[in-house]
């Protein structure tokens, strides 16, 4: 296989990753424990934190909702940080980068 056709599969693959990654980046996932229920996006980006429990009054649910959101995000971003300083290198030997 010469050079040539090795670029153009590499290029190739990476659309297909670049494609593939847009259409989870564009979904949305619930996940579920007990009497809690978050909403995230493809994008790691959580939506929605939902809290079904009685005990707790309407204001006290939404300020817990409220702060997972911002607590859940926060945790992701630094994943996100991590990942890119960690994967970037291989990134750029990529022709046309990873991600």
């Amino acid at each position: 296989m010469n050079i040539q056709a090795l670029m153009k599969q590499a290029q190739t693959l990476q659309k297909d990753m670049m494609k593939a990654k847009e259409e989870i980046d564009n979904m949305t996932f619930t996940g579920t424990s007990s009497f809690i229920s978050v909403t995230v996006k493809g994008t790691k980006e959580v939506i929605k934190v939902t809290i079904n429990n009685d005990d707790l009054s309407n204001d006290d649910k939404e300020m817990i909702e409220d702060m997972l959101v911002v607590a859940l995000n926060d945790a992701f971003k630094q994943i996100d940080k991590v990942t890119e300083q960690k994967m970037g290198k291989f990134n750029s030997m990529m022709p046309g980068g990873l991600f």
